[in-house]
């Protein structure tokens, strides 16, 4: 069975990242949502709150889709999963040079590892967890943005909350 690693902070998890799920789907029997720290990607949201949401969010695709947490380095991580195989999502030509310095990076230590890059769907092209978070931090509607389940944790307990 052939699996594949999406790692990410997913704060919060979006139809983005859902459509890049979605579409991993099509090229892998099954997809790990890892859900790991980044300071550059403001981790204020506490980790299990975020894989709850994430299992939240994706609970329909049943056992095609694991979430779990992660705090080493990718390569470490992807080789205890018994894969070779990361799938990330591109909106940008930003993402795409910060994809592949990373791919140079992690491929450096670990030769084996293998990329695909998928980019986002047009309709999600402009979505970021970033601005989804400042949306619901001003109190607007991210409901268009986020799963049910997502959004109805931003209401209740704000961004950055546990």
């Amino acid at each position: 069975m052939a699996t594949v690693v999406y790692p990410g902070s997913f704060n919060p998890i979006t139809y983005g990242h859902r459509d890049i799920i979605e579409r991993a789907l099509r090229l892998f029997d099954k997809v790990i949502v890892a859900v790991g720290t980044a300071a550059d990607k403001d981790p204020a949201t506490y980790l299990a709150t975020r894989i709850g949401l994430c299992r939240k969010a994706l609970a329909e695709f049943g056992e095609r889709v694991e979430v779990e947490g992660f705090n080493l380095l990718l390569v470490e991580y992807v080789r205890s999963k018994n894969t070779r195989f990361v799938v990330r999502g591109l909106r940008t030509m930003s993402d795409f040079d910060y994809e592949y310095q990373m791919i140079a990076m992690n491929q450096t230590l670990d030769s084996d590892l293998e990329y695909v890059l998928l980019p986002t769907s047009r309709q999600w092209s402009i979505l970021s967890s970033s601005r989804v978070r400042e949306i619901a931090g001003l109190g607007g509607d991210i409901s268009e943005f986020v799963h049910p389940a997502v959004a109805a944790h931003y209401r209740e307990h704000g961004p950055g909350a546990p």
